[in-house]
């Protein structure tokens, strides 16, 4: 699994490489991990230098029709979307308007420079988090350090929820924009309102860089 990482990842992340095999050794355990193998590290597919924003989930959706690889995307043409997608996408276009939700993918967010990162990067189908004892946590947290410091702090991250906040102090140097996570559950306690998408661009801007293309 190890070389599914983007080449540059496996440099900065070699004293991974036996967590990873460990991890393999546990998913491969599992018959209803999800999502299916060769999409687990789909997040890091590109090299840190390629993103200046991180976005950080839970885990992926228990629905194997819906995890993918990537935090809060499923696959295009997916109807009905999950919950917290959708809420996502009313934030969006109460933040920046009706225009940049068209087709309810978020997948392009990964080539403009967005890292669509969970925290744990499988669990078992039908059951939320279900590999939190896998180890992944540790793994996860090294990824953030390592992006913080190839990014030299030129980062903006958005943190939903406490799962993600957690990582708050592996940010350090970077701008953390932080609000409830999107779920049905809390998303009316402070997440719909928060504008993350204009506040990320204008922090992107302060940053000298090119904001984010937000469009779905």
């Amino acid at each position: 699994m190890f070389r599914a990482l983007h080449p540059d990842w496996q440099n900065l992340l070699g004293d991974q490489k036996q967590a990873l095999e460990t991890i393999e050794s546990l998913i491969d355990s599992d018959p209803k991990t999800i999502p299916q193998k060769e999409l687990v590290l789909k997040a890091l597919s590109y090299p840190p230098s390629h993103y200046r924003v991180l976005i950080v989930g839970q885990d992926p959706y228990p629905n194997p029709l819906h995890a993918n690889g990537l935090a809060f995307a499923v696959n295009p043409g997916t109807n009905p979307l999950p919950p917290t997608l959708a809420n996502i996408f009313k934030e969006l276009r109460a933040d920046l308007g009706h225009e940049f939700v068209q087709t309810g993918d978020i997948n392009p967010w990964q080539e403009r420079g967005v890292l669509l990162l969970n925290r744990h990067l499988t669990t078992r189908s039908d059951e939320t988090a279900a590999h939190f004892d896998f180890g992944w946590e540790e793994f996860t947290q090294r990824v953030v350090q390592e992006l913080v410091r190839a990014r030299s702090g030129r980062l903006v991250a958005i943190l939903w929820g406490q799962r993600a906040q957690e990582l708050a102090p592996d940010l350090a140097g970077a701008k953390v924009l932080t609000s409830p996570h999107p779920s049905p559950l809390s998303s009316y306690r402070g997440f719909f309102g928060s504008k993350p998408f204009s506040s990320c661009n204008n922090a992107l801007v302060a940053l000298d860089l090119e904001p984010i293309d937000w469009s779905a």
